[in-house]
C-alpha cells in the first residue's frame, strides 16, 4: 500500500508514520515529488497472516494509518512490484552516472536526453578496446561497455578475461573519460567489480539470481538489468524490486529481446516493452538491439526504432573487426556502421523532441 500525506504535512507528520510503520514490523520508502510526499508501505507476504491481507499487510493497518495527522489518504496498491511501480513514484527517475567526457561530469539516463552506449561485447586485448573506445568516443557515445566476466551458452565458449579486463576498461576510461559499463555474474565478484565499474550490468541469465540481485542492491551503483530471455514484464519489474527493496534506487531497464519461436533472429526485439514500461514504472529503460536481434544489419534499425518508442539509452556492440570476435561477433556492428549509424540517431532523437548527449 502507499500513503500519500497533505501538502501542509511536516517532517515530524512523516516520522510518526514510519515509526508506526516499523512498530508493526513494516518499513517506509519515502518518495517525495514537488507538491506531494508519498511513502510506500513494504512488508513480508503473509507478515500479518490476516485473511484479506494486501501483501501481508492487514487492511486494519492502512485504516489506522489514514488516521494519523496530515495523511491524505492510503492507496492499496494492486501490483506486486511496489517500489518500481508508477503509483508508488509518479515521476520519472533519472540515474547519475559520472562521466568526465561530458560538462559537469555527470551522464544523466531517464531525462529529456537519450544516452549512448557503447564498445566490444567482450574485452579481448588492450587494443582491440582502446581502439573501439576512442572510435566510439569520437562518435558521442559517453559510456563505454566491455563484458570482463561472459557467460557463455557452451562451457568451451570465451568466458573473458577477468580482472585483467577490468583493468583494460578502467584505462580506457582513465584516457577517454567514458563511465563504464560491465557484467557482474556471482554475489562474490560484486565488490570487485565495483572497484573498477561506474554502471554494473546484469545479464539476462541471471535476471532471477536474486542472491546477486540483493548483493547489487545493497551497493549505490547504477545498475541495468536486462529482461530475461522468456521473462514477462512482471517477472522482469519484480526482479527490479529486489535491487529496490535493498536501497539501491540507481536502476536502469534493459530491454535486450526475448526467446521466441522465431529463428531468423537470436532474439525477438520487443520494442513495445519500451513504451509499456514507462506506463507501468517510473524506472529509465534502454535498449540492446545487438542482443536483440543478434544480427549487425538490423542493430541500426531496431536503434532507430528504439529510439522513435521512447528508449532513454541504446546499448550497442562494437568491434573494429568483428568476424574476427571472440564472442558474439555477428551482432556486433563496425566501427564504420557505427559512425553511419550516429546521424540517423540524431535525427530520429531530434524529430522527437529529443536530444543525443555526447559532451
Amino acid at each position: 500500500m502507499i500513503v500519500v500525506m497533505k501538502s501542509t504535512s511536516s517532517d515530524t507528520d512523516i516520522q510518526h508514520v514510519i515509526t508506526f510503520l516499523e512498530k508493526h514490523g513494516l518499513s517506509g520508502h519515502l518518495s517525495q515529488g514537488v507538491e506531494r510526499t508519498i511513502i510506500g508501505v513494504l512488508g513480508a507476504v503473509g507478515a500479518t497472516g490476516a485473511p484479506g491481507s494486501i501483501g501481508g499487510i492487514n487492511p486494519a493497518i492502512g485504516e489506522a494509518l489514514e488516521g494519523l495527522p496530515n495523511v491524505e489518504n492510503v492507496v492499496r496498491v494492486s501490483k506486486p512490484y511496489k517500489l518500481a511501480s508508477r503509483e508508488f513514484h509518479p515521476e520519472d527517475t533519472v540515474v547519475e552516472v559520472p562521466s568526465a567526457c561530458v560538462e559537469g561530469g555527470v551522464v544523466r539516463i531517464g531525462g529529456s536526453d537519450i544516452v549512448m552506449m557503447a564498445g566490444p561485447c567482450t574485452v579481448e586485448t588492450e587494443k582491440q578496446l582502446m581502439t573501439t573506445a576512442a572510435a566510439v568516443r569520437k562518435e558521442g557515445a559517453v559510456i563505454l561497455r566491455g563484458g570482463a566476466f561472459k557467460p557463455s551458452t557452451s562451457p568451451y565458449g570465451f568466458r573473458g578475461l577477468g580482472e585483467e579486463g577490468l583493468k583494460l576498461l578502467a584505462k580506457a576510461r582513465d584516457e577517454f573519460g567514458m563511465a563504464i559499463i560491465t557484467e557482474v555474474m556471482t554475489p562474490t565478484d560484486v565488490a570487485m567489480v565495483c572497484e573498477y565499474a561506474d554502471i554494473l550490468q546484469i545479464g539476462t541469465r541471471n535476471m532471477q539470481n536474486y542472491m546477486l540481485l540483493d548483493e547489487v542492491g545493497r551497493t549505490r551503483k547504477p545498475v541495468v538489468l536486462k529482461r530475461g530471455m522468456s521473462s514477462t514484464f512482471e517477472e522482469w519489474l519484480l526482479a527490479a524490486e529486489y535491487v529496490l527493496s535493498q536501497g539501491n534506487r540507481n536502476v536502469i531497464l534493459c530491454e535486450r529481446g526475448i526467446r521466441t519461436f522465431e529463428k531468423t533472429t537470436r532474439n525477438t526485439m520487443d520494442i513495445s516493452a519500451i513504451p509499456l514500461i514507462k506506463r507501468l514504472s517510473h524506472l529509465p529503460i534502454i535498449s540492446d538491439p545487438s542482443q536483440g536481434t543478434g544480427r549487425r544489419d538490423l542493430v541500426g534499425p531496431m536503434s532507430l526504432a528504439s529510439i522513435a518508442a521512447g528508449t532513454d539509452g541504446l546499448l550497442i556492440e562494437v568491434h573494429p573487426n568483428p568476424d574476427e570476435a571472440l564472442k558474439d561477433g555477428a551482432q556486433s556492428v563496425t566501427i564504420e556502421q557505427f559512425h553511419d549509424l550516429m546521424p540517423q540517431v540524431h535525427a530520429v532523437a531530434a524529430a522527437i523532441g529529443r536530444k543525443l548527449v555526447t559532451r
